[in-house]
């Protein structure tokens, strides 16, 4: 079955109250687009990247109480998880859908990381779409867009990224429901796509 993009009903999806009934509903109307999109940019990303990306659909399997506040497919290396090291995600909150390049805080290798990108400061400020967004934490759903942002406070986000437990860093495109229901599936995969070729040489870096 072909991607068909995201509708209302999707984003509507995180306001159902209840851990089982938000699960539900994910399971059922989310997850099967998730699969899709993992389907599609599993090889992809797998060719663009010069190694296999294993897909990995969050199953949000340990949460007791608290419903999820928003989903994703995340595109990874390692065929076992992809939190401890450098990675893409395609992702849903209830107000946008994100498409991000990811390093976040259990990655054991984060400092090192953080020194790298702190080296490569200079063409990555300059070569970022002032439409991106940069984020440094992926619990929060806000992120300040490229354009607004200096080299000072970039490099404070790499210089963090080194000292700071918690800290991590994404890159890449935010897109407002508003605007995303309005796409088809075929606008939706090729925009998700030029994310992941503008943000490939970060992952090569990291």
């Amino acid at each position: 079955m072909t991607f068909q993009g995201f509708e209302q009903a999707d984003f509507d999806v995180f306001q159902i109250d209840g851990l089982d009934e938000r699960m539900e509903a994910l399971k059922s109307q989310i997850r099967p687009k998730l699969d899709q999109l993992g389907q599609h940019f599993g090889p992809t990303l797998s060719t663009m990247a010069g190694e296999e990306m294993h897909v990995h659909v969050a199953k949000h399997a340990r949460r007791t109480k608290n419903p999820p506040k928003d989903t994703w497919v995340a595109f990874s290396s390692n065929p076992r998880g992809y939190k401890m090291q450098p990675h893409f995600q395609i992702g849903l909150w209830e107000t946008h859908v994100f498409v991000w390049f990811a390093v976040i805080y259990e990655a054991p290798a984060k400092a090192a990381i953080g020194k790298k990108l702190e080296q490569d400061l200079e063409s990555i400020f300059t070569r970022t779409p002032n439409n991106f967004f940069w984020s440094s934490d992926h619990m929060k759903p806000e992120a300040i867009q490229h354009s607004e942002l200096s080299k000072e406070e970039l490099l404070s986000m790499f210089k963090r990224l080194q000292t700071v437990k918690k800290a991590e860093i994404l890159c890449g495109l935010t897109i407002p429901r508003e605007e995303a229901i309005k796409l088809s599936g075929k606008e939706l995969l090729s925009k998700i796509e030029f994310v992941f070729k503008e943000t490939l040489p970060l992952y090569k870096i990291a």
